[in-house]
Protein backbone atom coordinates (compact mmCIF):
# COMPACT_ATOMS: atom_id res chain seq x y z
CA UNK A 1 0.00 0.00 0.00
CA UNK A 2 1.27 3.52 -0.77
CA UNK A 3 2.16 5.87 2.06
CA UNK A 4 -0.82 7.73 3.50
CA UNK A 5 0.84 11.14 3.47
CA UNK A 6 -2.45 12.90 4.15
CA UNK A 7 -2.59 11.14 7.53
CA UNK A 8 1.03 12.07 8.25
CA UNK A 9 0.31 15.69 7.30
CA UNK A 10 -2.67 15.87 9.65
CA UNK A 11 -0.63 14.37 12.47
CA UNK A 12 2.25 16.82 11.96
CA UNK A 13 0.04 19.88 11.72
CA UNK A 14 -1.92 19.09 14.90
CA UNK A 15 -0.30 20.88 17.86
CA UNK A 16 0.66 18.88 20.92
CA UNK A 17 3.59 19.50 23.26
CA UNK A 18 4.46 17.47 26.39
CA UNK A 19 1.46 17.44 28.70
CA UNK A 20 -0.90 18.87 26.06
CA UNK A 21 -1.24 16.02 23.56
CA UNK A 22 -5.05 15.78 23.62
CA UNK A 23 -5.60 17.10 20.08
CA UNK A 24 -3.17 14.55 18.66
CA UNK A 25 -4.67 11.80 20.80
CA UNK A 26 -8.18 12.56 19.53
CA UNK A 27 -7.00 12.35 15.92
CA UNK A 28 -5.28 9.02 16.53
CA UNK A 29 -8.20 7.57 18.47
CA UNK A 30 -10.55 8.18 15.56
CA UNK A 31 -8.19 6.23 13.29
CA UNK A 32 -7.46 3.24 15.53
CA UNK A 33 -10.67 2.57 17.47
CA UNK A 34 -12.19 0.36 14.71
CA UNK A 35 -8.94 -1.64 14.53
CA UNK A 36 -8.58 -2.64 18.19
CA UNK A 37 -10.24 -4.78 20.80
CA UNK A 38 -9.66 -2.14 23.46
CA UNK A 39 -8.65 1.53 23.43
CA UNK A 40 -8.21 3.47 26.68
CA UNK A 41 -6.62 6.71 27.80
CA UNK A 42 -4.52 6.36 30.93
CA UNK A 43 -4.22 8.88 33.75
CA UNK A 44 -1.23 10.63 32.17
CA UNK A 45 -2.91 10.96 28.79
CA UNK A 46 -1.31 8.17 26.78
CA UNK A 47 -3.57 6.22 24.42
CA UNK A 48 -3.29 2.47 25.01
CA UNK A 49 -4.52 0.21 22.21
CA UNK A 50 -4.81 -3.58 22.47
CA UNK A 51 -5.42 -6.30 19.92
CA UNK A 52 -6.07 -9.69 21.52
CA UNK A 53 -3.87 -12.72 20.88
CA UNK A 54 -4.62 -16.43 20.92
CA UNK A 55 -4.42 -18.60 23.98
CA UNK A 56 -4.55 -18.03 27.72
CA UNK A 57 -1.15 -16.34 28.15
CA UNK A 58 -0.03 -14.90 24.82
CA UNK A 59 3.27 -13.07 24.42
CA UNK A 60 2.75 -9.32 24.80
CA UNK A 61 4.38 -7.18 22.13
CA UNK A 62 4.24 -3.44 22.70
CA UNK A 63 4.94 -0.60 20.28
CA UNK A 64 5.62 2.74 21.95
CA UNK A 65 5.03 5.80 19.77
CA UNK A 66 5.21 9.17 21.48
CA UNK A 67 2.71 11.87 20.53
CA UNK A 68 4.39 14.99 21.87
CA UNK A 69 6.43 17.46 19.84
CA UNK A 70 8.92 19.90 21.31
CA UNK A 71 7.51 23.34 21.99
CA UNK A 72 7.10 26.02 24.64
CA UNK A 73 4.87 27.01 27.52
CA UNK A 74 3.92 30.63 28.03
CA UNK A 75 5.47 31.69 31.34
CA UNK A 76 4.48 35.38 31.40
CA UNK A 77 2.63 38.00 29.35
CA UNK A 78 4.15 41.49 29.61
CA UNK A 79 2.10 44.68 29.91
CA UNK A 80 3.03 45.41 26.26
CA UNK A 81 1.72 41.98 25.16
CA UNK A 82 4.98 40.10 24.57
CA UNK A 83 5.04 36.45 25.65
CA UNK A 84 7.88 34.99 27.67
CA UNK A 85 8.22 31.24 27.24
CA UNK A 86 9.93 28.21 28.74
CA UNK A 87 10.89 25.18 26.64
CA UNK A 88 9.12 21.82 26.75
CA UNK A 89 11.79 19.67 25.14
CA UNK A 90 15.26 20.33 23.79
CA UNK A 91 16.07 23.22 21.44
CA UNK A 92 19.23 24.57 19.85
CA UNK A 93 18.81 28.37 20.23
CA UNK A 94 20.58 28.92 16.89
CA UNK A 95 17.48 27.55 15.12
CA UNK A 96 14.99 29.88 16.82
CA UNK A 97 15.80 33.29 15.33
CA UNK A 98 12.97 34.87 13.33
CA UNK A 99 10.60 31.89 13.52
CA UNK A 100 6.86 31.80 12.98
CA UNK A 101 4.97 30.10 15.80
CA UNK A 102 1.42 29.23 16.77
CA UNK A 103 0.09 30.08 20.24
CA UNK A 104 -2.66 27.66 21.25
CA UNK A 105 -5.07 28.89 23.93
CA UNK A 106 -8.53 28.16 25.28
CA UNK A 107 -9.75 31.13 23.23
CA UNK A 108 -8.27 30.05 19.93
CA UNK A 109 -5.02 29.74 18.02
CA UNK A 110 -2.96 32.83 17.30
CA UNK A 111 -0.05 33.13 14.86
CA UNK A 112 3.07 34.77 16.22
CA UNK A 113 6.75 35.37 15.64
CA UNK A 114 9.64 34.39 17.88
CA UNK A 115 12.90 36.31 18.24
CA UNK A 116 15.36 36.97 21.06
CA UNK A 117 15.01 40.04 23.25
CA UNK A 118 17.56 42.73 22.48
CA UNK A 119 18.77 44.94 19.65
CA UNK A 120 18.01 44.19 16.01
CA UNK A 121 20.60 43.84 13.24
CA UNK A 122 20.93 47.50 12.28
CA UNK A 123 21.50 48.84 15.79
CA UNK A 124 23.62 46.02 17.24
CA UNK A 125 27.41 45.90 17.43
CA UNK A 126 29.56 43.14 15.92
CA UNK A 127 30.07 41.82 19.44
CA UNK A 128 26.31 41.79 20.06
CA UNK A 129 25.80 39.70 16.93
CA UNK A 130 28.23 37.03 18.12
CA UNK A 131 26.13 36.22 21.18
CA UNK A 132 23.75 33.26 21.11
CA UNK A 133 20.82 33.84 23.48
CA UNK A 134 19.56 31.16 25.84
CA UNK A 135 16.20 29.61 24.96
CA UNK A 136 14.44 31.47 27.79
CA UNK A 137 15.58 34.82 26.30
CA UNK A 138 13.35 34.42 23.25
CA UNK A 139 9.99 36.17 23.21
CA UNK A 140 6.84 35.75 21.14
CA UNK A 141 4.91 38.60 19.53
CA UNK A 142 1.34 37.87 18.39
CA UNK A 143 0.79 41.43 17.19
CA UNK A 144 -2.05 42.22 19.58
CA UNK A 145 -0.31 44.55 21.99
CA UNK A 146 -1.93 44.83 25.42
CA UNK A 147 -4.92 42.78 24.21
CA UNK A 148 -2.70 39.68 24.30
CA UNK A 149 -3.38 39.52 28.04
CA UNK A 150 -7.06 38.91 27.27
CA UNK A 151 -6.45 35.76 25.22
CA UNK A 152 -3.15 34.23 26.42
CA UNK A 153 -2.35 32.94 29.89
CA UNK A 154 0.50 31.20 31.64
CA UNK A 155 0.64 27.54 30.60
CA UNK A 156 -0.67 27.98 27.05
CA UNK A 157 1.38 26.10 24.49
CA UNK A 158 3.46 27.48 21.66
CA UNK A 159 4.48 25.32 18.71
CA UNK A 160 6.54 25.97 15.61
CA UNK A 161 4.47 26.92 12.58
CA UNK A 162 5.58 25.65 9.19
CA UNK A 163 4.00 23.84 6.24
CA UNK A 164 4.13 20.11 5.54
CA UNK A 165 5.91 19.86 2.18
CA UNK A 166 6.93 17.06 -0.19
CA UNK A 167 10.31 17.71 -1.84
CA UNK A 168 11.25 14.98 -4.31
CA UNK A 169 11.71 11.81 -2.24
CA UNK A 170 11.65 13.84 0.98
CA UNK A 171 9.00 15.11 3.37
CA UNK A 172 9.67 18.27 5.40
CA UNK A 173 7.61 19.37 8.39
CA UNK A 174 7.70 20.41 12.00
CA UNK A 175 6.89 17.62 14.47
CA UNK A 176 8.07 14.68 12.34
CA UNK A 177 9.64 13.83 15.69
CA UNK A 178 7.55 12.00 16.56
CA UNK A 179 4.38 12.03 14.49
CA UNK A 180 6.35 9.63 12.29
CA UNK A 181 5.90 7.06 15.05
CA UNK A 182 2.21 7.92 15.48
CA UNK A 183 1.79 7.30 11.76
CA UNK A 184 3.69 4.01 11.97
CA UNK A 185 1.67 2.88 14.99
CA UNK A 186 -1.58 3.49 13.13
CA UNK A 187 -0.25 1.70 10.04
CA UNK A 188 0.87 -1.23 12.19
CA UNK A 189 -2.68 -1.65 13.48
CA UNK A 190 -4.03 -1.33 9.94
CA UNK A 191 -1.72 -4.14 8.83
CA UNK A 192 -3.32 -6.43 11.44
CA UNK A 193 -6.88 -5.88 10.24
CA UNK A 194 -8.38 -9.33 9.74
CA UNK A 195 -5.16 -11.02 10.94
CA UNK A 196 -5.16 -13.33 13.96
CA UNK A 197 -1.88 -13.35 15.84
CA UNK A 198 -0.65 -15.64 18.58
CA UNK A 199 0.80 -12.60 20.34
CA UNK A 200 -1.22 -9.90 22.08
CA UNK A 201 -0.35 -6.63 20.34
CA UNK A 202 -0.27 -3.34 22.22
CA UNK A 203 0.33 0.01 20.55
CA UNK A 204 0.82 2.84 23.02
CA UNK A 205 0.72 6.42 21.80
CA UNK A 206 2.59 7.96 24.68
CA UNK A 207 2.82 11.41 26.21
CA UNK A 208 5.70 13.49 27.57
CA UNK A 209 8.54 11.54 25.94
CA UNK A 210 10.45 14.70 25.10
CA UNK A 211 10.80 15.55 28.78
CA UNK A 212 11.96 12.17 30.05
CA UNK A 213 10.01 9.17 28.64
CA UNK A 214 7.34 9.83 31.24
CA UNK A 215 4.24 8.47 29.51
CA UNK A 216 6.18 5.54 28.12
CA UNK A 217 7.21 4.48 31.61
CA UNK A 218 3.68 4.47 33.00
CA UNK A 219 2.19 2.84 29.89
CA UNK A 220 4.79 0.08 29.86
CA UNK A 221 4.29 -0.52 33.57
CA UNK A 222 0.56 -1.00 32.94
CA UNK A 223 1.05 -3.39 30.01
CA UNK A 224 4.15 -5.25 31.30
CA UNK A 225 5.21 -6.33 27.80
CA UNK A 226 7.46 -9.26 26.98
CA UNK A 227 8.82 -7.36 23.97
CA UNK A 228 9.00 -3.57 23.69
CA UNK A 229 9.56 -1.77 20.38
CA UNK A 230 10.37 1.93 20.62
CA UNK A 231 9.25 3.60 17.40
CA UNK A 232 10.87 6.96 16.81
CA UNK A 233 12.98 9.20 14.66
CA UNK A 234 16.75 9.36 14.93
CA UNK A 235 19.45 11.57 13.49
CA UNK A 236 20.41 11.62 9.83
CA UNK A 237 23.51 13.80 9.80
CA UNK A 238 24.35 12.82 6.21
CA UNK A 239 24.86 16.48 5.36
CA UNK A 240 27.90 18.66 4.59
CA UNK A 241 30.38 19.14 7.42
CA UNK A 242 29.70 15.86 9.25
CA UNK A 243 32.09 12.93 9.18
CA UNK A 244 30.91 9.51 8.03
CA UNK A 245 31.33 8.13 11.56
CA UNK A 246 29.00 10.78 13.00
CA UNK A 247 26.13 10.49 10.52
CA UNK A 248 24.10 7.99 12.61
CA UNK A 249 21.96 7.15 9.53
CA UNK A 250 22.07 7.91 5.83
CA UNK A 251 18.77 8.78 4.20
CA UNK A 252 17.52 6.40 1.53
CA UNK A 253 19.21 3.34 3.05
CA UNK A 254 16.18 2.02 4.93
CA UNK A 255 14.75 2.00 8.43
CA UNK A 256 17.04 2.21 11.42
CA UNK A 257 17.54 -0.85 13.61
CA UNK A 258 18.30 1.04 16.81
CA UNK A 259 20.81 -0.73 19.03
CA UNK A 260 21.96 1.79 21.61
CA UNK A 261 21.55 5.31 22.97
CA UNK A 262 21.89 7.04 26.31
CA UNK A 263 18.83 5.28 27.72
CA UNK A 264 19.07 1.63 26.64
CA UNK A 265 20.97 -1.16 24.91
CA UNK A 266 18.80 -3.26 22.62
CA UNK A 267 18.24 -6.98 23.13
CA UNK A 268 20.73 -8.74 20.87
CA UNK A 269 18.39 -11.61 19.99
CA UNK A 270 15.65 -9.17 18.92
CA UNK A 271 18.15 -7.23 16.82
CA UNK A 272 19.21 -10.42 15.08
CA UNK A 273 15.58 -11.43 14.49
CA UNK A 274 14.66 -8.08 12.94
CA UNK A 275 17.79 -8.07 10.79
CA UNK A 276 17.06 -11.60 9.54
CA UNK A 277 13.45 -10.70 8.77
CA UNK A 278 14.50 -7.57 6.87
CA UNK A 279 16.97 -9.55 4.81
CA UNK A 280 14.44 -12.32 4.13
CA UNK A 281 11.78 -9.86 2.96
CA UNK A 282 14.13 -7.50 1.12
CA UNK A 283 13.33 -4.52 3.36
CA UNK A 284 16.30 -2.12 3.46
CA UNK A 285 17.71 -1.30 6.88
CA UNK A 286 20.72 0.16 8.64
CA UNK A 287 22.02 -0.36 12.15
CA UNK A 288 21.97 2.76 14.33
CA UNK A 289 23.42 4.00 17.60
CA UNK A 290 23.32 7.35 19.38
CA UNK A 291 25.89 8.73 21.79
CA UNK A 292 23.24 10.38 23.97
CA UNK A 293 19.50 10.91 24.13
CA UNK A 294 16.81 8.31 24.68
CA UNK A 295 13.55 6.86 23.44
CA UNK A 296 10.54 4.91 24.68
CA UNK A 297 12.10 1.52 23.99
CA UNK A 298 14.02 2.15 27.21
CA UNK A 299 10.76 2.71 29.09
CA UNK A 300 9.51 -0.71 28.01
CA UNK A 301 12.83 -2.36 28.81
CA UNK A 302 12.87 -1.03 32.36
CA UNK A 303 9.18 -1.31 33.29
CA UNK A 304 8.06 -3.63 36.07
CA UNK A 305 10.20 -6.80 35.81
CA UNK A 306 11.65 -5.67 32.46
CA UNK A 307 11.29 -6.70 28.84
CA UNK A 308 13.32 -7.39 25.75
CA UNK A 309 13.50 -4.20 23.73
CA UNK A 310 14.57 -2.81 20.37
CA UNK A 311 14.11 0.46 18.48
CA UNK A 312 12.71 0.89 14.98
CA UNK A 313 13.57 4.40 13.81
CA UNK A 314 13.52 6.69 10.78
CA UNK A 315 16.56 8.86 10.09
CA UNK A 316 15.65 12.56 10.19
CA UNK A 317 17.71 15.53 9.05
CA UNK A 318 17.58 18.86 10.94
CA UNK A 319 15.90 17.21 13.91
CA UNK A 320 14.27 19.41 16.58
CA UNK A 321 13.72 22.22 14.09
CA UNK A 322 10.75 23.46 12.08
CA UNK A 323 12.20 21.84 8.93
CA UNK A 324 12.72 18.22 9.95
CA UNK A 325 13.24 16.05 6.85
CA UNK A 326 12.77 12.34 6.17
CA UNK A 327 13.09 10.19 3.07
CA UNK A 328 9.83 8.53 2.05
CA UNK A 329 11.60 5.26 1.22
CA UNK A 330 12.92 5.01 4.80
CA UNK A 331 9.42 5.60 6.18
CA UNK A 332 8.06 2.90 3.89
CA UNK A 333 10.75 0.48 5.06
CA UNK A 334 9.85 1.13 8.71
CA UNK A 335 6.17 0.57 7.95
CA UNK A 336 6.93 -2.68 6.11
CA UNK A 337 9.20 -4.18 8.78
CA UNK A 338 6.67 -3.53 11.55
CA UNK A 339 3.89 -5.10 9.48
CA UNK A 340 6.08 -8.11 8.62
CA UNK A 341 7.05 -8.65 12.26
CA UNK A 342 3.61 -8.22 13.78
CA UNK A 343 1.69 -10.29 11.25
CA UNK A 344 3.99 -13.23 12.07
CA UNK A 345 3.84 -12.72 15.84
Amino acid sequence: MPLDLDLLKRLCETPGIPGQESRVRDLIRAEVEPLCDEVVTDAMGSLLCRKAGKGDAPTKIMLLCHMDEIGFLVSHVTEEGFLNVLPAGGFDPRTLFGRRVLVVTDKGQFPGVMNPAGKGLHISSPEDRKKIPEVHEFVVDIGMGKAAKDVVQMGDMVVMDGPFVEMGTKVVSKALDNRIACYLGIEALRSLKGVETAAEIHVAFTCQEEVGLRGGRTAAHAVAPDIGIGVDTTLACDTPGVSEADRVTTQGKGFGLHLRDGSFIADRGLAQAFAALAEETGIPYQRTMLLAGGQDGAAAQQAATGSRAIGIVVGTRYIHTVCEMIDKTDLEAAKDILAAYLTRA
